[in-house]
């Protein structure tokens, strides 16, 4: 969950009359809250028993409307419990990037229950998908997790183990879990805590530089004590911010030359293309981790390691040595890691929901939808910046696309996010609307797509008249 870009309130383009943003968001909520009586009713219910009335913060904190109570879902729709239908193009910021129950995982994760799904140990699916992991991400070793937060932080342990170092180097607006040592931010050259509840000792070891800030990458890594260096193949936390040109290629050079491992978080961008942006972009890291996605819907993450690094799992022999006292394996793992369950899933959503013809089908339409996203603009006059990443987009309110995380908050207009969200919400469209755009899951179909774009250039035409 990133920070908001509230610090950033003025309008980035002079064409976006902020009164009239008030009012249509006004007009807006009163009718969202008005059609959704039933989820009214179920979150004042639930308040009693949840705070927030949800059973994780996010489900509330995420939006400025009341969280609305889900009924059912199939393909790329879900229908809330006022009878509402929305095309879902936020699918949980990628999580449902397969789309919702989709027959493959569905029959998997039936035919897994009913041969029950908690052993302690493997089942054939799990090299199933470590074999289909190995082909497309080019790592030869596997491990498994519950979510991406649990694979970074085994990732870190191994990463310490590796190198005999302690210090983290990761980038400004990036995402990689909620583990207390990244949950920080660069501020005045210090780093600071990100959120309450984290203290200065949860963050010491770690340091932030900018997004393709490669001097302060290797300013970072001159005193030789970084252990591991932390990056997505582009920023998703702040809309999409891309890579330079070198930037990947000296990361990778860099590292190398200082004895610092490198991991590759995919865990947003796996729906991207077939083996991620580590394959279509030839990135060469030491760790890749996935999550959200992988398993179709069913929690489930993975990391993947060089066989060097794997030897650490596999030692023999010596006992590793921890304040004087004998132990025999990392610090990694956790009792439901690597479940039947979450093997059964990902092994179907793997073969039959990641494939090469679903990832180029989803990018064609993503496509679609930035070329209907500039032709509203261009009939609106404005000259804002629509992008593509693979099965997403998005857009800024200026011309010129972002280097970095403050470059994306400064071309942002959060109160516009939010009306967007809650606009497109009243006419049976499913988004975000703050940083992550639109998402193309592998269900979605050009009907869909067109229907999106109807009620999207129906929001322009109302915000700029």
């Amino acid at each position: 969950m990133p920070r908001t870009t509230e610090d950033h309130p003025q309008a980035s383009d002079p064409r976006v009359d902020l009164d009239r943003v008030a009012h249509l968001k006004h007009r807006e909520d009163a009718a969202f809250l008005d059609a959704r009586p039933r989820s009214l009713a179920l979150l004042d219910r639930a308040r009693r028993s949840m705070p927030l009335g949800v059973p994780m913060s996010w489900m509330d904190w995420l939006f400025d409307n009341p969280p609305i109570f889900v009924d059912s879902a199939d393909g790329a729709y879900f229908t809330d419990v006022d009878g509402h239908r929305y095309l879902d193009m936020y699918m949980n910021i990628t999580v449902s990037s397969a789309g919702h129950t989709h027959p493959a995982v569905v029959a998997a994760a039936i035919d897994r229950l009913q041969c029950g799904v908690q052993f302690g140990l493997p089942t054939e699916d799990a090299i199933a998908v470590s074999e289909a992991l190995t082909e497309r991400w080019g790592l030869p070793k596997w491990q498994f997790a519950l979510s991406s937060t649990q694979s970074v932080t085994d990732v870190i342990r191994l990463a310490r183990i590796a190198t005999g170092r302690e210090r983290l180097l990761t980038f400004e607006g990036k995402y990689h879990g909620h583990l207390g040592e990244l949950l920080a931010i660069e501020e005045d050259g210090r780093t600071v805590p990100e959120y309450v509840g984290i203290d200065a000792a949860d963050i010491a070891r770690t340091e932030v530089v900018d997004w393709n800030d490669l001097d302060g990458v290797e300013r970072a890594l001159r005193a030789g004590d970084i252990a591991l260096l932390i990056a997505e193949p582009a920023l998703t936390n702040s809309g999409i911010v891309f890579p330079s040109s070198t930037f990947h290629a000296e990361l990778r050079r860099l590292t190398r030359q200082v004895g610092t491992l490198l991991l590759v978080d995919e865990t947003q961008t796996l729906p991207c293309a077939y083996g991620g942006l580590v394959r279509q972009w030839g990135l060469d890291p030491d760790f890749v981790v996935l999550g959200k996605s992988l398993g179709g819907g069913v929690p489930t993450s993975a990391y993947g390691m060089t066989d060097d690094i794997a030897a650490f799992i596999e030692r023999q022999g010596e006992p590793y040595e921890v304040a004087g006292s004998a132990v025999d394996e990392p610090a990694i793992g956790g009792t439901m890691f690597g479940n039947a369950l979450s093997m059964a899933a990902t092994r179907a959503a793997l073969a039959e929901v990641w494939t090469p013809e679903n990832h180029a089908r989803t990018q064609r339409l993503a496509a679609l939808l930035v070329a209907g996203m500039r032709e509203a603009f261009d009939d609106a006059s404005v000259d804002w910046d629509v992008y593509q990443l693979g099965n997403r987009a998005g857009f800024r309110f200026s011309p010129t696309p972002p280097t970095n995380n403050v470059e994306a908050g400064e071309r942002d207009v959060p109160a516009v996010r939010h009306l967007q969200r809650v606009f497109m919400a009243n006419r049976g469209v499913w988004e975000f609307g703050w940083w992550c755009g639109p998402v193309v899951s592998a269900q979605a179909t050009r009907d869909d797509i067109d229907f999106y774009l109807s009620v999207f250039a129906e929001f322009v035409r109302d915000l700029l008249e």
